[in-house]
């Protein structure tokens, strides 16, 4: 299934996902002029997104029976260090708790070459058919 095509800001910021399941979501964003602030450093909202594109993911997939959806309700990100302009980033969500009606997922994000970039923690809520 090709999730980035799924949500059409991934595919406006250039995300893409390498590997989708309940346990490990891994994908890439390329650092563009067009989504970078002062100085070629990669807005620290392209990075928030990019997190949340990979966390709902992992929320989707681990979505228990019967639920229509899920919505991201909470998200804390730390800045680590930079996205240079050109670099590649690398991102890695991995589940912290999986539950009924929320799950919590905590996605890295580095440059190709391993530098930190951001860690993000992000709560997800299962959604219901009314």
């Amino acid at each position: 299934m090709d999730f980035a095509a799924m949500m059409p800001l991934a595919a406006t910021l250039g995300v893409t996902i390498q590997e989708g399941s309940n346990e490990r979501v891994a994908g890439k964003l390329p650092v563009r002029p067009d989504i970078c602030t002062a100085g070629g450093i990669v807005h620290g909202g392209a990075i928030m997104a990019f997190a949340d594109c990979l966390g709902a993911v992992g929320a989707f997939l681990t979505l228990p029976e019967g639920a229509s959806g899920t919505t991201t309700i909470e998200s804390k990100t730390n800045f680590l260090g930079a996205g240079p302009v050109g670099s590649l980033l690398v991102g890695e969500a991995t589940p912290v708790k999986i539950g009924k009606r929320l799950s919590v997922w905590q996605t890295r994000i580095r440059t190709g070459e391993g530098a930190e970039v951001a860690l993000v923690t992000q709560t997800q809520m299962v959604l219901w058919p009314a």
